[in-house]
């Protein structure tokens, strides 16, 4: 009945080592001596959650913090294989309905709670509880219908139709594993200070200004990145929230921090030519930084002006000038990371000349005094709300040549620079005809999330993942085909043939991977991980 998929904990160890030296160059102060104990300050561009449990929303700067202190079922290195975690082993029955996982034994939370079945019942019930108000988590688990714990170390996920994804949505932090008695303090408690397995502890959060963490002396999870047993070297972790890319460069630069996010392009080049500064390139999983067209209203249902604004935008030039060689162009939905990535360079081809001729054919054809094309009356105008949580100053002066680029074609393109719970709140009232909405979601089922028409529907948390609004059934039954296909070949062709009508339809603009640079100084050991590439610090030194 099952067909066997399993890796023993030590291969996953000397597999992800290997990973973990050639993914990852730590940052400078090597010279010195590194030091067990200290604690290590981290400086983040990412907005500052406003929960710390991932499964209640389901965004990166969730993914960025938890990872030091919950830890999934399973892991992934670059090739794109699962490792053991939680879970040391795993089977699924012939018809895709049954997976059976059995646990790593004797472990416990940080507040003693047994990690067993039960807790991963606890954990997926939670994800799955509309009063949770998950994203991420929700759509990752879905077609999980019921949870049965066999005994303490063997427990039975029974879904509602074959999801040949599950795996790669149990590696993410957002289906994180953490203890039932801290979730059932209550959601206001446990965002606080969620109680993991993890290698640290949430010791405080002081709002707006840090978290820290202290090492949890217990830790004895087989984390397949990690190169060492036993608990961190370090003693503890200061994770300051820093919005000003020059501020957390200076700290940087002169020792206050060990370790940034979000680095601007002039700084990772700085980085690299370095002897004092590190620079980690890891970019995230899932799907491509892009700019989105709403089809689901005018101006963009009309596929000629999607595609006169795609062939009017012209990325090229102010990318190759902004990110000074630090990014490459992307033509595919999917992150250079998945390996099931289809591009199509030649759909994407700037034709200014083309983009008129389709603005008129579409019957946009007279303009205003301001050399806005109208229509009947209206002007042919597009909002763009822009996160300045998620787009980097470099980004934001990319759009606004894209802005530029648009407006010669008779576009009036509407920048809205916004903080992150603004924007959310723009997407949900459907208040936009560009977005760029960065989504990190391990393996090309983040497909299914973007583009599927399921995806125009909230999710319990409010918020909707289509943003694009793309409805089309032959898509739809491609990626239900792909979701349930198990043969990793036949999956490959799905997505590949999901992604050309995705591309086709010209209401996304790629642009380039998810950007993810670390810079590090007078560290060492720090790695992370082979699912959403957040930084790990179970390895890391400081120098002395």
């Amino acid at each position: 009945m099952f067909q066997r998929a399993r890796l023993t904990a030590a291969l996953s160890l000397l597999v992800a080592g290997g990973l973990v030296l050639a993914s990852c160059s730590t940052g400078g102060g090597e010279s010195a001596e590194p030091q067990d104990g200290g604690t290590l300050v981290y400086a983040s561009g990412d907005a500052e959650p406003t929960c710390l449990d991932p499964h209640v929303g389901g965004n990166y700067p969730q993914a960025l913090v938890s990872t030091q202190y919950l830890e999934p079922l399973v892991g992934r290195d670059t090739s794109g294989q699962i490792q053991p975690w939680l879970a040391a082993e795993w089977s699924v029955s012939d018809d895709g309905l049954t997976w059976e996982f059995v646990l790593q034994s004797d472990l416990t939370f940080t507040d003693g709670t047994a990690f067993d079945a039960e807790a991963v019942k606890a954990n997926i019930e939670h994800l799955k509880d509309p009063d949770t108000a998950s994203s991420t988590g929700y759509l990752a688990v879905e077609k999980v219908a019921e949870v049965e714990a066999v005994d303490d170390d063997v427990v039975r996920f029974h879904l509602s139709e074959p999801d040949s994804a599950l795996l790669e949505s149990l590696s993410q932090q957002w289906t994180a594993m953490q203890s039932p008695a801290g979730m059932a303090r209550g959601q206001e408690e446990n965002c606080l200070a969620p109680i993991g397995t993890g290698p640290f502890i949430v010791e405080e959060w002081v709002v707006q200004d840090h978290i820290s963490f202290v090492r949890n002396e217990d830790y004895r999870t087989p984390a397949p990145h990690a190169e060492h047993d036993g608990s961190a070297y370090l003693e503890a972790i200061e994770w300051r929230f820093i919005p000003d890319a020059a501020t957390r460069q200076a700290a940087l630069t002169s020792g206050e921090v060990h370790v940034i996010d979000n680095p601007q392009p002039d700084a990772i080049v700085a980085a690299e030519a370095s002897d004092d500064l590190g620079h980690i390139d890891a970019p995230r999983p899932g799907s491509v930084n892009r700019l989105e067209l709403n089809a689901g209203h005018a101006p963009f249902d009309d596929p000629r002006v999607r595609e006169a604004f795609i062939r009017a935008a012209d990325p090229e030039p102010g990318i190759e000038a902004l990110y000074l060689g630090t990014v490459t162009r992307s033509s595919s939905p999917l992150a250079s990371t998945e390996i099931t990535a289809v591009s199509e360079p030649d759909l994407f081809v700037t034709d200014v000349a083309a983009a008129r001729d389709l603005l008129d054919d579409a019957g946009w054809v007279e303009r205003d005094d301001d050399g806005v094309r109208t229509k009947d009356g209206q002007r042919l105008t597009v909002r763009f709300p822009v996160s300045t949580n998620q787009s980097v100053a470099a980004e934001q002066s990319l759009f606004e040549q894209i802005q530029a680029n648009a407006a010669a074609v008779g576009f009036e393109v509407v920048l809205d620079p916004t903080d992150l719970s603004t924007w959310y709140g723009t997407l949900a009232a459907d208040e936009y005809e560009v977005v760029s909405a960065p989504y990190t979601k391990v393996g090309p089922d983040v497909l299914r999330i973007l583009y599927h028409s399921d995806g125009i529907v909230p999710a319990p948390s409010g918020y909707f993942a289509n943003h694009a609004q793309i409805a089309d059934a032959e898509l739809d039954a491609i990626l239900d085909e792909a979701a349930a296909t198990i043969d990793e070949q036949q999956r490959a062709e799905l997505y590949a043939q999901a992604q050309r009508i995705v591309l086709e339809s010209f209401a996304i603009l790629p642009l380039y991977d998810q950007q993810n640079h670390f810079l590090t100084r007078a560290v060492t050991g720090v790695s992370v991980l082979g699912t959403v590439a957040t930084p790990s610090f179970i390895d890391a030194r400081l120098a002395g």
